[in-house]
């Protein structure tokens, strides 16, 4: 009984006295009481992470919070660093994201090789040769606070990482003294990939990080954007490897993928650019060459089979709204969409005999979709009639009855008591 008591005893004094469980911290009660940016990182530090996970500000800066006296909370001796160097910000960070124990304490499936990466990356790497101007942890995570990767709020967010890079990149001066254009982020903004992130809230979609790489962000080699491009897009890589692009484009140190697709204004991929006034083909294949006409072949086996299925699809949709049932043929038509990705995606085979396979196949569906299609619109027209002539039937005997009954009427009324009478009156 008496432990029952000790026990809720103790809930209350925790309850009603939780501060007497926490640390003294006399770097945020002094900061706290400033103004301006001596202030500001005691107001951000209560969003960061490390606070949650019970890390203070002497982690990072060294020095003594337990002391009231600024000079020796402050103190060299005890340790103090005071503002960080940039050059010394990813090795500072490492001292605990390099930690394994420490680390696996918090986020067991959190890598610790970031720093390691970071080494390797064009940022590190201007980094350890003095350019201050090179990216570091805080450029990309912010600092005092920093959220996990998964608060929309962070900075590395996926809806926000494109415009956290931007904020170096689109930057002219910055890039100027390393010869970099400025547009990536602008055309980013006009590509599929930000469409469906932006637009279709899809977090899996590519964004920098993604073709670049996070802490081990260097640009791809000419060489390794197909494999970039692949990591997604991995059945088209293998077609575009087996294609007679791939050593033309390799002899001439042409990237593949990008030659046709561009790299960060990635736009929707269309029929169109096979051949026609907005060919990409006829870039490099003049009119009348093997390519071009290869180009041209393909453009109208893809052409065949949209136009089958879309008459297809337009009879069925026609059949469907007047009550027909076309559910059979309107689930093989969608086997017949299918076919037609199947043969956009052929297309990077540059291979007529690819093409024709997939496209052959949605042709034979769409004959047999829009042939039940016919079927149907056959039914409804025999089933119109039919009711037509149901309905003149109906009419035909109405009619008949009301000149039946008329005629008895009349008969009725020459037979009536009331004209007898007035006869014999008469």
């Amino acid at each position: 009984m008496n432990i029952v008591a000790n026990r809720t005893l103790l809930f209350w004094v925790l309850l009603v006295f939780p501060a007497t469980a926490s640390a003294k911290d006399s770097c945020l009660e002094c900061h706290s009481a400033l103004e301006d940016y001596l202030q500001t990182p005691a107001v951000r530090f209560d969003a960061d992470i490390h606070k949650h996970r019970g890390f203070g500000c002497v982690d990072c800066h060294g020095g003594d919070a337990t002391l009231d006296d600024p000079e020796a909370s402050m103190s060299p001796k005890r340790g103090f660093l005071g503002k960080i160097k940039r050059t010394e910000i990813p090795k500072l960070c490492a001292r605990c994201h390099s930690d394994a124990d420490l680390i696996h304490r918090f986020r067991p499936q959190q890598r610790v090789d970031q720093y390691a990466q970071y080494q390797t990356s064009v940022h590190g790497k201007r980094l350890a040769e003095g350019d201050t101007n090179a990216a570091t942890c805080i450029d990309c995570h912010s600092v005092h606070d920093i959220r996990e990767v998964k608060d929309p709020r962070t900075p590395v967010h996926p809806l926000h990482l494109p415009e956290t890079c931007a904020h170096c990149h689109s930057d002219q001066k910055r890039m100027g003294r390393y010869n970099l254009a400025t547009s990536q982020f602008d055309d980013y903004r006009q590509s599929v990939h930000w469409h469906a992130l932006s637009q279709r809230g899809d977090l899996s979609a590519p964004s920098c990080a993604s073709c670049h790489g996070n802490h081990g962000a260097t640009p791809p080699a000419v060489k390794s954007v197909a494999a970039v491009c692949g990591t997604c897009h991995a059945l088209m890589e293998d077609l575009y490897q087996k294609s007679p692009h791939e050593p033309a484009f390799e002899s001439m140190g042409m990237a593949g993928c990008v030659s046709c697709h561009g790299n960060h204004k990635i736009v929707s991929p269309s029929d169109a650019m096979l051949a026609g006034a907005d060919s990409l083909c006829s870039s490099c294949h003049e009119g009348g060459s093997a390519g071009a006409t290869v180009a041209e072949q393909m453009t109208r086996l893809l052409s065949s089979l949209d136009v089958a299925l879309q008459r297809s699809d337009d009879i069925l949709e026609v059949a469907r709204r007047s009550g027909m049932e076309v559910s059979e043929a309107l689930l093989e038509q969608q086997q017949g969409h299918q076919a037609l990705v199947k043969a956009r995606v052929a297309v990077h085979a540059f291979a007529l005999p690819e093409l024709s396979k997939p496209v052959n196949e949605g042709l034979a569906i769409a004959a047999r979709t829009y042939q039940a299609g016919v079927e149907a619109m056959n039914e409804r027209r025999f089933r119109r009639i039919g009711l037509g002539f149901s309905l003149l039937a109906i009419v035909m005997t109405i009619a008949g009855l009301q000149l039946a009954l008329h005629s008895l009427e009349k008969k009725n009324g020459a037979r009536s008591p009331h004209g007898s009478g007035t006869n014999r009156g008469a």
